[in-house]
């Protein structure tokens, strides 16, 4: 399989993995215009698991270190194959929430608050997983990313969101990050340390990738299916609505899983140089990516009171340093 050797690109991959899960939540809000999120999740859930399929039978059967792809799934034991579902169990309950913060908040309030509270949360619990990097300069960098989600906070408010629909955006978000920031450690707990000689029994990066797919898939039809029973907006919506869309919008659906899941995949292969807190809080720079797709492209702050636009432009200068620190931490420990 295709193993990462050095820690530039591995460097290189976490910034993909930053851009991957910034942007592709765009495909929900091109499909949101006529498609409710949860008819488009459906569509997402298949695209995350089409592609981690995909990439375990090319780059994770490529390369004569580690197990193939294949091998890898015949002898892979109870205990990780859990770990790496439960994982995509609960990031899939963690993603509805933050997928209806979108449709509810934006892009821009969403990310920030809930993805920003998922990497302060991850890189702690991944750091217990596997300690690599300094412990000092990771903190200070998660403590930089605390006071960037007040700050965006704070400018949601003052444009409005203060109101009912407001205040509920802003709790999906906190619920999204909350329980996002612990689903990483999991798919963590089910690899090998070290993926050129992998222990027997535990998972490389593509088939942790896959069962966490699964674990995603699958828990679809519980957390879905409850979202369109029970709305957190608008009316209960119909399973036989998903078969009215038209092969546009599906696409966009899937579109937004297999972007998704490159980011996820890349970040896992990484985290073999990286260390797993640093990859994971590296790709969580996604809030920059898509704070900036919310502010600058769908101008979800046009309008707002004066003072607004020193609040926002705190909030990227604050998020950059947390991220250039939680990279320099693993230089720093060296």
């Amino acid at each position: 399989m295709f193993i990462v050797d050095s820690y530039l690109t591995a460097v290189f991959m976490c910034i993909i993995t930053m851009l991957c899960w910034g942007s592709w939540a765009n495909t929900q809000k091109l499909a949101g215009r006529h498609w409710r999120f949860e008819l488009f999740y459906w569509d997402y859930a298949l695209g995350v698991l089409l592609f981690s399929a995909l990439l375990g039978l090319t780059l994770g059967s490529t390369g004569a270190q580690g197990r193939p792809f294949l091998a890898d799934l015949a002898q892979a034991g109870a205990g990780p194959i859990s770990s790496a579902v439960l994982g995509g169990v609960i990031f899939n309950l963690s993603n509805i929430l933050l997928v209806a913060a979108i449709s509810v908040a934006g892009m821009a309030v969403a990310f920030p608050v809930g993805v920003g509270l998922a990497l302060v949360i991850g890189v702690v619990t991944s750091y217990t997983v596997k300690p690599e990097g300094d412990l000092s300069t990771l903190f200070i960098g998660v403590g930089v990313v605390v006071v960037a989600i007040v700050l965006d906070a704070a400018a949601y408010r003052r444009s409005g969101g203060g109101s009912a629909g407001g205040a509920r955006g802003l709790a999906l978000s906190v619920a999204a990050g909350v329980l996002m920031g612990f689903f990483y450690r999991w798919v963590a707990a089910s690899m090998a340390t070290d993926f050129a000689s992998p222990e027997a029994g535990l998972l490389t990066p593509y088939t942790a990738v896959f069962f966490f797919s699964v674990g995603l898939f699958v828990s679809n039809f519980l957390w879905n299916t409850l979202a369109m029973k029970f709305p957190f907006a608008g009316e209960p919506v119909k399973a036989g609505d998903y078969f009215r869309g038209g092969i546009g919008v599906h696409l966009t659906g899937i579109l937004g899983g297999l972007i998704w899941n490159l980011g996820m995949s890349f970040s896992i292969i990484a985290s073999g140089q990286a260390g797993f807190a640093i990859s994971y809080g590296l790709g969580q720079g996604a809030t920059m990516v898509a704070a900036f797709w919310g502010v600058f492209i769908w101008k979800e702050f046009e309008g707002a009171p004066g003072g607004t636009g020193k609040l926002l432009a705190a909030m990227f200068a604050c998020y950059a340093l947390g991220l250039v620190l939680i990279v320099y931490a693993r230089t720093a420990a060296l």
